[in-house]
């Protein structure tokens, strides 16, 4: 290719250098450079046809796209380098860099520890379970690393109240590496922005993909896997919408700060859209109609919490619609089904006293605008919130690990899946084996310090590290079916619960082997 060069001309390599000098690096441009260049040295057809097959290798060289779904930006060529760079790409070279193909990119990740160092305990999740455990994990003796979408707890008993202002957002949030400073300070404990897509227990890794939905990372999905010594899954679970036509397109659940932020703005966008004029009387009162699906404890929270918002500040700020709003509370059966009759009755009389509108019923389908009941009445809204509980999310169902009778995570009376070695389930994602709920239910010997599931040795002010001697196993309190700790922050109050079958492991009282032996 350098006789070519040579040969076609001084005028030609001029152009063409020139050319070549206010081009970008892609393959277009550089070949229909080459073209012009073929063409003022027509009266040398035979290196013009030379000319032209160079610029369709280098055109199918230079627009060649990326491998592995990696995404490159074109970069400008130096002026003094661009004509060498075409006249130096030989036949060969080219061949050669369309046969071989890029190597097998390895996926990056935590490798396994090794002798000497300590072992490293994985837990999934920023929930009440995952951050009681990481407060509770003494990193003298372990590594942490935390691996969630979400980099803080979030306190949902108040969450309710910062969707009309009563609180504010960053005050039901914490930071996960305020929970545990490790993951911030220490290293070999770490915390990853990412979500849990599969779990190895053979190998003993888990598969995470990187936690940006907006794509800023230089190569999305940004997948990596991290080795562990101990497995905790405490992801949580997902609302559940019992399959029902529209709940996920057009209603919002109450479970982060992302739910309440909306749910603020929409009803906030709401009360003034309703002040427009040329509005009639009948979309004012959709506009205005706030319908929440579900009467358990989140459903009623923020009911209550709407009807004082309604009653202190529209009255005041928004009179000219005040008499449009209105709150309805739909639930199958009666509203706080799980807790005791006095409670239940008390939570009926005030809800209603403030003006909260209470329907039993079946959502059949959810539209923009209206709901469905299964007897045919058509409820027209203007903000639904969702909250008919939760079940198991995607990731759990995906676990090839047993399952419980609701699906969950299949666990023992110590919080261990029994079919995987070194893995351990709590919280909403974890369920009870069958057999295991009644076995839990038992009555429990407490230890002479007056504390059930102590370890031997490690009471007082004890700093040993002792082997992880167990005096009793995770049960349930006399409030619930879930497995506690014995912590009062942790207990439900004495006679607020019935006792329930749902057979979910909140607390990690099976996980006291990671527990601080510190005073």
């Amino acid at each position: 290719m350098a006789a070519v060069w040579s040969r076609i001309g001084r005028g030609a390599q001029l152009s063409l250098s020139l050319s070549l000098s206010r081009t970008f690096y892609d393959g277009a441009s550089a070949a229909s450079t080459l073209r012009s260049a073929a063409a003022l040295s027509h009266a040398r057809g035979q290196h013009a046809s030379s000319l032209h097959s160079l610029a369709g290798r280098s055109a199918g060289h230079l627009l060649q796209p990326p491998s592995r779904g990696i995404v490159t930006t074109p970069a400008r060529l130096h002026p003094a380098s661009s004509a060498a760079v075409v006249a130096e790409l030989s036949d060969a070279e080219a061949r050669e860099s369309e046969a071989v193909a890029a190597p097998p990119r390895q996926m990056p990740s935590l490798g396994p520890t090794r002798p000497g160092e300590k072992p490293r305990v994985v837990v999934l999740g920023t929930g009440w379970a995952a951050c009681r455990l990481l407060k509770d994990v003494d990193t003298r003796a372990y590594d942490v690393v935390c691996v969630s979408p979400r980099n803080h707890m979030v306190f949902t008993p108040l969450l309710a109240s910062t969707c009309v202002g009563t609180l504010e957002f960053r005050s039901v949030v914490e930071p996960v590496s305020r929970i545990q400073s490790a993951l911030a300070t220490r290293p070999g404990s770490y915390f990853f922005l990412a979500s849990c897509t599969g779990v190895d227990t053979k190998a003993h890794e888990v598969y995470c993909e990187a936690a940006s939905s907006d794509g800023q990372l230089p190569c999305h999905p940004y997948r990596f896997k991290v080795a562990y010594d101990k497995l905790v899954i405490a992801s949580g679970a997902e609302p559940l919408t019992f399959n029902i036509k529209g709940v996920q397109e057009h209603a919002i659940f109450l479970r982060e700060v992302s739910h309440a932020q909306e749910i603020r703005r929409k009803l906030l966008a709401n009360l003034m859209l309703a002040e427009n004029p040329g509005l009639s009387a009948e979309e004012k009162e959709r506009l205005l109609h706030c319908v929440v699906v579900g009467g358990g404890p989140t459903g009623v929270e923020f009911s209550g919490e709407l009807s004082d918002f309604i009653t202190r500040d529209v009255r005041q700020r928004y009179a000219h619609v005040k008499d449009y709003v209105k709150i309805t509370l739909i639930e199958a059966n009666e509203i706080l089904s799980s807790f005791d009759i006095g409670l239940r009755q008390y939570a009926t009389n005030h809800l209603s006293k403030y003006g909260v509108n209470l329907v039993r019923g079946i959502v059949k389908e959810v539209k923009a605008t209206e709901i469905t009941l299964s007897d045919g009445t058509r409820v027209p809204y203007g903000l639904l919130v969702w909250s008919t509980g939760v079940g198991p999310s995607e990731f759990v169902r995906s676990l090839h690990l047993p399952k419980s009778p609701g699906g969950r995570v299949g666990v023992d009376e110590w919080l261990r899946v029994p079919t995987a070695p070194d893995v351990f389930a709590l919280g909403d994602c974890a369920g009870f084996l069958e057999g295991t709920a009644s076995r839990c239910s038992r009555r429990w010997p407490r230890s002479r310090s007056g504390r059930a599931g102590t370890w031997r040795g490690c009471s007082g002010g004890s700093r040993r590290r002792t082997a992880a001697r167990r005096t009793a196993p995770a049960r349930p309190t006399s409030g619930s079916r879930s497995c506690t700790s014995t912590s009062a922050a942790w207990r439900p109050s004495a006679g607020t619960r019935r006792s329930s079958t749902s057979g979910r492991t909140r607390m990690p009282r099976g996980c006291r082997w990671l527990a601080s032996s510190a005073g």
